[in-house]
């Protein structure tokens, strides 16, 4: 049976990867979309969803000084580790009591619109342990051998991609990384290692992922239309 959770929301951004596929030597958190750290967009993003109520950032450790100093004093910036998941635990280790749902959210994902926030926010208080907000897969997904032959082709109608932020009852949170399972690309993996159900909402092409140089082109241009409409950014 589900249950209500009370209590206020916190996400947590794993922010201290180097992001080596952009290249360049300089963390991917601190290259520039239009002047502004893509760090600083994503956490702007998450603060104006207005259910939350504190942001986490877990920078890498030779940057923290330059995270604290572009976020200011409304954010609370600690070291992250040398995995994401290590991240997302030297994050939590700091969280105040009190928060009881908490969101852990891509440093590469600049331009989350506030609704999606919201709609995984609204899933947990409404009881689900675990929310992710996904969209379909668009593309014919194949599976390829080591030798580069197909070995066959996925239905692609019950396939979907996984965005952040996922969301999810701190508890829950919190007993997936104890049970420091094998390394998992998102959180929500660990949720399911537990056996508990994961659920969806709807994610948003804006929530595009940040990986590579032509990545950051793409955010330029996604920025460009977000300021001509009118929205923040």
């Amino acid at each position: 049976m589900e249950h209500r959770v009370s209590g206020r929301v916190a996400a947590l951004v794993p922010a201290a990867g180097r992001g080596e596929r952009l290249g360049g030597g300089t963390a991917k958190v601190l290259r520039e979309i239009a002047g502004v750290p893509v760090l600083v967009h994503a956490v702007r993003s998450l603060t104006a969803a207005p259910s939350i109520a504190l942001v986490v950032v877990a920078a890498p450790a030779a940057d923290v000084d330059v995270v604290r100093a572009l976020l200011g004093a409304d954010v609370l910036v600690v070291p992250g580790g040398e995995s994401r998941a290590e991240s997302v635990r030297c994050a939590l280790a700091v969280l105040p009591a009190g928060y009881d749902v908490v969101l852990v959210h891509d440093a590469a994902r600049p331009f989350v619109p506030r609704s999606v926030v919201e709609a995984v926010v609204a899933a947990v208080l409404g009881g689900h342990d675990a929310v992710v907000p996904v969209l379909p897969v668009a593309d014919t997904v194949k599976r390829v051998g080591a030798d580069g032959r197909v070995v066959d082709t996925l239905d692609r109608s019950d396939l979907y991609v996984t965005q952040t932020p996922q969301g999810f009852r701190r508890s829950v949170l919190e007993a997936a990384h104890a049970a420091r399972s094998s390394a998992a690309t998102d959180d929500a993996i660990l949720v399911e290692r537990l056996g508990l159900p994961v659920w969806t909402v709807p994610g948003a092409d804006a929530a595009f992922k940040v990986t590579r140089p032509d990545d950051l082109r793409r955010a330029e241009a996604v920025l460009a239309g977000l300021l001509l409409a009118g929205r923040d950014a």
